[in-house]
């Protein structure tokens, strides 16, 4: 760690601290999660109550991404200069707003509107926790949190399904987000009272530009990857499983809601072993690159699979695919330790914006493809089927980039270079 930052290393603090700060940090990544796949649960509600197309569903969700995306290059500015602290406070006051809005909305266009503020007051809520870590954790333990805190994330998509379904009938989805407006509020107070204060070793030293970042070759390798087989998993788990188990394999809401519980039941499980296997590879030498390598088809395989099982294809099926499409979200630490801590906040931002920008693109994207397929004619089945193999097509293209820009880099002291 740089001598520059104000957070202190891991060694100067009580384990209680240390705990807070992760916990209080945890809390929030949980209601974001909540927040992001809940669309997934209630996609059948707004398409009975409001008449909402394919399309119409996929920017509905894809809006949080977007309000998400555009806020991670100044994001990435603000962690390094201001510190992880100040900056989650201030975007949780967009988000309690939001979700207040929401409660509120008519029609939707002001659903759309709300969801984008959502998103907006949420984009820290991952890229301030790793920006802290990586200045006040080593190496092991950062990708051992890092896997822990997206299996927090599992947890709120966890409660964004059954949960969610069983407080529907007493709360109906406008209190539902009444509620969630006040649990923000109460994970601002957490994060006041745990979270270090001041800004990061940037405040002190050079920082990096997204320029330089962007044109890293291990950037440029995982680009795609991030774009579309991290933004997919994102894109389907948080909303196209759901409509995939109600209008392809014909399920009620209820049980695709016991779907969805599984799909993210098993993300959370795969996330804990992650998180604890992770730090044992590592220093066995088996790298993040490594596992993507080897890992990322099997999961290209399980969709090919789904495709040509159509209605058959279950909530196990897409629980399968999402565990070994886990492999690829340890390109996010991967990118983070590629660069100084200076600049840790600008480098993992200028990743996220890469896999929200993608998690936006394919939400509607698959929604557009969906709507566009069955204007041609096709079943409903079909056109589901057709749009997630044109999906599948970009992840492969997208892994085949990856094993290319592989080839051509060299590591040098532990930094990828061009051969």
């Amino acid at each position: 760690m740089s001598a520059g930052s104000s957070l202190g290393t891991v060694s100067t603090r009580p384990l209680a601290s240390a705990a807070g700060i992760v916990l209080a940090f945890a809390f929030v990544y949980f209601l974001s999660a909540l927040l992001r796949a809940v669309t997934a649960t209630l996609a059948p509600v707004f398409s009975a109550e409001m008449g909402l197309r394919p399309s119409d569903l996929g920017l509905l969700a894809g809006a949080y991404f977007l309000g998400f995306a555009l806020l991670q290059l100044p994001l990435g500015r603000a962690l390094d200069r201001f510190g992880p602290r100040g900056v989650q406070l201030a975007l949780l006051s967009l988000a309690v707003c939001g979700c207040a809005g929401f409660a509120m909305a008519a029609g939707l266009a002001s659903l759309i509107g709300a969801r984008l503020l959502i998103g907006m007051g949420v984009a820290a809520c991952l890229m301030a926790p790793l920006t802290c870590y990586r200045h006040i954790f080593d190496a092991a333990t950062q990708l051992r949190l890092n896997s822990w805190m997206l299996m927090t994330g599992s947890l709120g998509m966890v409660a964004s399904t059954l949960p969610v379904q069983m407080v529907l009938p007493l709360w109906g989805w406008r209190g539902l987000f009444w509620s969630l407006a006040g649990l923000l509020a109460l994970a601002m107070a957490g994060i006041a009272a745990f979270a270090p204060r001041g800004g990061t070793a940037a405040s002190n030293q050079p920082g990096g530009r997204y320029l330089e970042i962007v044109r890293h070759p291990l950037f440029v390798a995982l680009a795609p990857l991030g774009f579309f087989s991290y933004g997919g998993l994102i894109a389907i788990q948080s909303l196209w499983a759901g409509p995939w188990l109600t209008q392809v394999a014909g399920q009620a809401a209820d049980r695709a809601a016991q779907g969805l519980f599984a799909i993210n039941l098993a993300m959370l499980l795969a996330f804990l072993a992650w998180g604890a296997v992770m730090p044992r590879l590592a220093a066995r030498g088996v790298d993040a690159r490594h596992v993507i390598t080897w890992g990322l088809p099997s999961s290209l395989l399980m969709l090919a699979l789904i495709v040509a099982m159509g209605p058959s294809a279950s909530g196990w099926h897409w629980a399968a695919w999402c565990v070994l499409s886990t492999c690829v979200t340890l390109s996010q630490p991967c990118v983070a330790q590629a660069f100084p801590a200076a600049w840790a906040g600008r480098a993992l931002s200028a990743f996220n914006l890469v896999i929200f920008g993608g998690v936006f693109c394919l939400q509607w994207g698959i929604g557009l493809a969906i709507d566009a397929f069955s204007a041609l004619g096709w079943s409903r089945t079909a056109s589901f089927r057709g749009a997630m193999a044109v999906f599948g097509s970009c992840c492969v293209l997208a892994h085949l980039w990856f094993l290319l820009r592989q080839r051509r880099m060299v590591i040098i002291n532990g930094d990828p270079v061009r051969r």
